[in-house]
């Protein structure tokens, strides 16, 4: 088993390292170049139709993609610890907020990305109002989690370190790399991403 991956800033390849660091596996990879396009590579594209990282190659030559699917894959080799719940109702609170992160707070980093940073700017048609305009719309969100983290609960979905958390760690972490100010004056996810940073496998 191995990973087709790639280093910061890209956020998803990140995910799926601190979920294996999480469960205290070691799991080989493969790195990619982004700037150089190798994603986009024909032997790549074998793997994933998309030309998108991360994959995981199983030895049986299977290949997963997408982020969630993976982590799903990994949990159910590696139960513990749960980080998507160990019952219907724990599943179900993490899965709403994983959802939740990546609706919220990914949507508006990623348009950002796309249409406002010099970065992205030779590969897509950029619309760079638009790009903008994801500045307020991220703040307001982060404002509403903000909100919600108030109730002095350790971590998003309870008292358990989850995928939802990986998922807005790295989200947020991806924004502040991009030129976004996520956490201004938002004192609870402050404290919530100092704990969450703290642990050993966000330096993943």
């Amino acid at each position: 088993m191995k990973l087709y991956s790639a280093n910061l800033p890209a956020p998803n390849p990140r995910r799926v390292r601190i979920f294996a660091a999480e469960k205290g596996i070691a799991l080989p990879e493969v790195m990619l170049s982004l700037p150089e396009r190798e994603h986009k590579s024909a032997d790549h594209l074998g793997r994933n139709s998309l030309g998108q990282v991360p994959v995981l190659e199983l030895d049986d030559g299977t290949t997963i993609c997408e982020t969630i699917a993976i982590c799903r894959y990994i949990d159910e080799q590696h139960p513990e610890p749960p980080l998507f719940g160990g019952n219907a109702k724990e599943r179900a609170v993490i899965d709403m907020w994983t959802r939740r992160i990546d609706i919220q707070l990914g949507e508006p980093t990623k348009m950002f990305w796309r249409h406002a940073h010099p970065a992205t700017a030779a590969l897509i048609e950029q619309h760079k109002v638009f790009g903008e305009s994801n500045r307020a719309v991220l703040a307001r969100a982060m404002q509403w989690l903000d909100t919600e983290l108030m109730d002095r609960r350790s971590f998003l979905a309870g008292d358990s370190f989850t995928i939802a958390d990986i998922a807005a760690l790295t989200v947020i972490d991806f924004a502040v790399l991009i030129g976004l100010d996520p956490m201004a004056g938002k004192s609870a996810v402050t404290d919530w991403h100092a704990r969450v940073s703290s642990r050993p496998s966000a330096s993943s």
